[in-house]
């Protein structure tokens, strides 16, 4: 099983948006939501929106909403 894991992630490296789910068109259109939605000034300070995948609910962050 593939589950795609959307983070939105601050410079810090805490995760600010989570969103998981095995479909993965509905994945890459929540990717290309979570680029959409940060500021070129987020960007510059070093935001992050990132797109991975894993093969288990248990790597999934726990504070994730979980799509199915």
């Amino acid at each position: 099983m593939t589950i795609w894991v959307n983070e939105q992630i601050d410079p810090s490296g805490m995760i600010h948006a989570c969103i998981a789910c095995c479909d993965q068109k509905q994945a890459q259109d929540c990717h290309e939501s979570f680029e959409n939605q940060l500021t070129e000034k987020q960007k510059a300070e070093g935001w992050v929106a990132r797109l991975r995948t894993v093969t288990s609910w248990e790597d999934v962050p726990v504070n994730s909403l979980k799509l199915s």
